[in-house]
């Protein structure tokens, strides 16, 4: 059995347990995925099952990326690789993955490309506090202050690995040991506990995790 899975995040809402707990939870939104490939040692040096998903128009995909699809517009492609290197039992190209594979209380991994932000400064991308509020401090308040290049280990240059101003956001991002809290395939969404990478509409991948199942109490309700 392949548990994993690719969907787009949707929107985040509040779903009660039995015992009246309250989780902030993320709807991920996973129509059926389908087998376009297995890998295998023997041929591509690995065992692997591709996966593609989220249909869209002929016209938005080449003739080779049709081709592989065996005619299937499918706009994403991920593989999954097992912990042990195997392939799982019983899964051939064109078989369906869909939302069945999960169960409430399972463990997952979600994978996704983060919000990107832009050029940010210090304080926002790696927390600094920034200068004193006193003492004549007039501009400094988010300045990063010194980077030691004048000498020392950095030798008259800024050292490897220095946090600074820069780039931030659109990474890849991994979120581990999430639970399922509900599982709709009528609507073909899964509703984790907890956030997850990415604005909505970003694809996102769903693997199970070592962890294995943990929420006791079944869901009772939501305000999706």
């Amino acid at each position: 059995m392949i548990k994993f899975i690719l969907g787009t995040k949707g929107p985040m809402t509040t779903v009660f347990t039995e015992d009246g707990r309250a989780y902030a939870a993320t709807i991920i939104n996973a129509a059926p995925n389908v087998v376009t490939q297995i890998k295998t040692i023997e041929k591509e040096g690995y065992n692997a099952v591709q996966i593609g998903a989220v249909e869209t128009k002929e016209g938005r995909v080449n003739k080779a990326q049709l081709g592989h699809a065996k005619g299937k517009a499918l706009k994403h492609f991920r593989e999954f690789r097992a912990r042990d290197g195997s392939l799982p039992e019983g899964v051939e190209a064109g078989a369906t993955v869909d939302l069945s594979v999960f169960a409430v209380g399972d463990r997952v991994n979600v994978s996704a490309v983060s919000k990107g932000k832009g050029f940010q400064g210090v304080v926002k991308r790696h927390g600094f506090h920034g200068g004193p509020r006193s003492h004549g401090q007039k501009h400094s308040e988010r300045s990063p202050g010194s980077i030691g290049g004048s000498g020392g280990r950095a030798g008259g240059r800024v050292a490897k690995g220095m946090r600074m101003a820069g780039r931030m956001g659109s990474d890849r991002t991994t979120v581990r040991n999430l639970f399922v809290l509900q599982v709709l395939p009528e609507t073909n969404e899964l509703v984790l506990a907890g956030a997850v990478p990415g604005r909505r509409g970003t694809l996102v991948e769903v693997r199970g995790s070592s962890q294995g199942s943990t929420l006791r109490s079944p869901v009772l309700r939501s305000n999706l």
